[in-house]
């Protein structure tokens, strides 16, 4: 498996969450934790979580890609739901497993 992360701080990061938990939610199965949502793609999962201020992405794929295809998907919905605070391209890092 091959991992990726990113954070997207943002003042409405617990909002942005469960829109796009709720969005996804009308096409593909989302599993609520406790902790946030698990977004079960066909390419692969989408972890989220946040805190205050910030919103945690956490991407999971059998392949790079999988992996980037499930970013290209995550990161362009969040850009649409986050569009009046102008956000910027996230910056990714690879997870070593």
């Amino acid at each position: 498996m091959m991992q990726m992360d990113a954070a997207f701080a943002s003042d409405r990061a617990p909002s942005l969450m469960a829109t796009m938990a709720k969005h996804f939610g009308h096409k593909i199965e989302v599993e609520e934790t406790d902790t946030g949502a698990i977004l079960h793609f066909e390419m692969g999962n989408a972890t989220l979580g946040c805190d205050d201020k910030v919103l945690h992405l956490s991407l999971e794929a059998p392949d790079e890609d999988r992996l980037e295809t499930l970013r290209q998907v995550v990161e362009s919905h969040l850009m649409r739901f986050a569009h009046r605070e102008n956000p910027r391209a996230l910056d990714w890092n690879p997870v070593s497993g």
